[in-house]
């Protein structure tokens, strides 16, 4: 071990040990409290998590005038600024479980790092609360089953944040394509190519902001020393508190893919390949991934690339379905374009809808089904990106050059290896000298949600986590 590893370890040794005798005890919302808000009477909404995401939930519902923002949540003081000049009548808490205790709050919604969104949710209905949270809706994919299962048991409304099901321009053309407007189709491509810069690299343990309760921000997620620049935002690129692009902007175009192809079920099988290439930091997630979701007659193949590339079809982040009779783009939630087989165009689909007010709507009514993202849909379209993922980190590294067997020569995958190896050999990454991950092909029983076949004890182990005391997700909801 060299002197930096060293201090890694110790650092983190410490920092674990120091820190682990300060955890909470879990809070037990037994009684389901709450109130049904009258015809004249605003809906009364908690905001917690607000330096980034949070920030457009209080301006989408500031401006409803059936919704009254009334507390502003965050465990950083220092961040709260912004959200607080624009609802200075809104009372702030720290404690998230203070927010909870509040009987007069109806509902709360929820952008903190993916780690805290299936364990907030529930404990809001567990409370009372009705729930907006941010995608993914689970960082693994234990927390999404026992998230459906709140919802279903609490009976208070719960929309997911994968906004484009409320657009009228993809709902229509996700209709028509499903009434069979391109023939039969098979294939979907998603694509995420959002450049990613290099987060930095440190030598040891940083220090984590003075103004945050650090513990409380770690919550369900193992709490570890600060091991890289910066805590916020940056703990998507790392497997204790994100789940790399694949399931944080990757999950709104997966969500449309599995839409579109009118499956309502988990993929039967599944393999990634990718890396964190182009810079040494301290990501972990890959910033290049090529995951194959196969379904048996549909399939979803999906690319995620954080270096410098050029579009694809059109569209850079989006999805790109393949019919008899031609193929559809959904480059944007607000307008999609078909097109025929020798891409002339067919049909445009235009139109902008409101997922605050949708969720808004819902609550007034208290009509958890009529919400547009329900969390049966949040939950298979995020156990894309977790099962994915668990293929990825089961790998083994490989040369480019020899991986391009991962996928059967002349299917789709196979077409998106080939894309893939050129974009890479254009940011100066060669097949013939590059290294990436080849994750195994894992068979998935989608009714037990347990892997099945070779590897599948090692792949259920990456389907939770353990526990932390005071924070766990529970069994039994």
């Amino acid at each position: 071990m060299d002197e930096t590893s060293r201090r890694r370890f110790l650092g983190r040794s410490l920092l674990t040990a120091a820190m682990a005798a300060a955890a909470p005890a879990a809070p037990v919302f037994s009684r389901v409290r709450g109130r049904r808000p009258g015809p004249n009477e605003r809906v009364r909404l908690g905001v917690i998590g607000v330096r980034g995401r949070g920030r457009a939930h209080i301006g989408g519902f500031k401006n409803l005038p059936e919704a009254e923002v009334a507390v502003i949540c965050d465990c950083d003081e220092g961040v709260i600024g912004p959200a607080m000049k624009s609802v200075p009548d809104a009372r702030y808490v720290k404690d998230l479980r203070r927010l909870l205790d509040d009987d007069s709050i109806d509902a709360v919604t929820i952008a903190t790092p993916n780690h805290w969104h299936s364990l907030a949710a529930i404990w809001a209905l567990q409370a009372g609360k009705h729930v907006y949270v941010e995608k993914p809706m689970s960082h693994v994919l234990f927390e999404g089953r026992k998230l459906v299962d709140a919802a279903a048991k609490y009976r208070k409304v719960v929309q997911v944040g994968t906004q484009a099901r409320s657009q009228p321009a993809t709902r229509e053309a996700m209709q028509w394509l499903r009434e069979g407007g391109l023939g039969e189709v098979r294939l979907a491509w998603g694509l995420c190519y959002k450049r990613r810069q290099s987060i930095g690299k440190v030598d040891g343990p940083q220090q984590p902001p003075p103004t945050i309760d650090y513990d409380l921000w770690t919550g369900p997620a193992a709490l570890l020393p600060l091991m890289r620049r910066n805590l916020h935002y940056d703990w998507h690129w790392v497997w204790n508190t994100g789940n790399g692009d694949i399931g944080n902007q990757g999950v709104h175009q997966m969500d449309i893919a599995r839409w579109g192809l009118g499956l309502d079920r988990h993929p039967l099988r599944v393999r990634s390949v990718g890396g964190r290439l182009g810079y040494d930091d301290d990501g972990e997630t890959p910033n290049t991934q090529l995951a194959l979701l196969d379904y048996g007659d549909r399939e979803v193949v999906f690319e995620v690339r954080g270096l410098e590339t050029k579009a694809w079809r059109g569209a850079s982040i989006g999805v790109v379905f393949e019919g008899e009779k031609g193929f559809l783009v959904s480059a944007s939630y607000e307008r999609l374009q078909a097109f025929d087989p020798d891409g002339k165009p067919l049909r445009e689909f235009r139109g902008r809808g409101d997922h605050f007010a949708d969720f808004l709507a819902a609550v007034r009514s208290d009509a958890p089904a009529a919400v547009h993202a329900p969390p049966s849909e949040g939950h298979l379209s995020a156990a894309m990106g977790h099962l994915a993922n668990v293929s990825w980190r089961l790998g083994e590294e490989r040369l480019l050059a020899d991986a391009a067997g991962a996928f059967p020569a002349g299917s789709a995958a196979a077409d998106a290896f080939g894309r893939m190896a050129e974009h890479l050999a254009a940011n100066g990454l060669p097949a013939a000298d590059t290294r990436l991950v080849v994750g195994p092909e894992l068979t998935f029983d989608g009714g037990s949600e347990r892997f099945r076949g070779p590897r599948a004890e090692e792949a259920d182990r990456l389907l939770r986590r353990p526990p932390r005391p005071g924070f766990e997700v529970p069994e039994e909801v």
